[in-house]
């Protein structure tokens, strides 16, 4: 079943799709040797070869990827982004690291409340949880 590429490379861990998206237009995204256009997409297949800037990515199928789900207790003075401009401690630098995967918050806390926080890095969980329904 093929899948849009920038979903394939979110859930590899190289951006979220938005940032894929913008990495693609850019044309810095090649599929088997053609350069990639948004909306493209893809079969995973142990053949496919996917490039970011000239780098071979290592995808898998979504059954291959695990679901992580981790609680964090979130202090006072620690910014729910994943890179502040003014340097002062992001909740993303004390999560541990993973390969091939990203932490995605579910909701988030001002810089000054203190509480427990979700990360996952299923992309549709996050969406479900974070989904407002009345």
């Amino acid at each position: 079943m093929s899948e849009k590429l920038q979903k394939v490379l979110a859930r590899a861990g190289h951006g979220s799709r938005r940032e894929i998206e913008s990495i693609i237009e850019a044309g810095r995204v090649s599929v088997d040797g053609k350069i990639a256009k948004l909306g493209d997409r893809v079969e995973i297949t142990p053949r496919l070869k996917i490039r970011i800037d000239g780098h071979l990515i290592s995808v898998r199928e979504s059954a291959e990827q695990i679901c992580r789900v981790l609680a964090y207790y979130k202090p006072e003075g620690e910014l729910c982004t994943r890179n502040d401009p003014e340097g002062r401690p992001t909740v993303f630098d004390r999560l541990p690291k993973l390969r091939g995967a990203r932490w995605i918050a579910v909701g988030r806390l001002d810089v000054n409340t203190c509480g427990l926080l979700l990360f996952t890095t299923d992309g549709e969980l996050a969406n479900r949880f974070n989904a407002s329904k009345p």
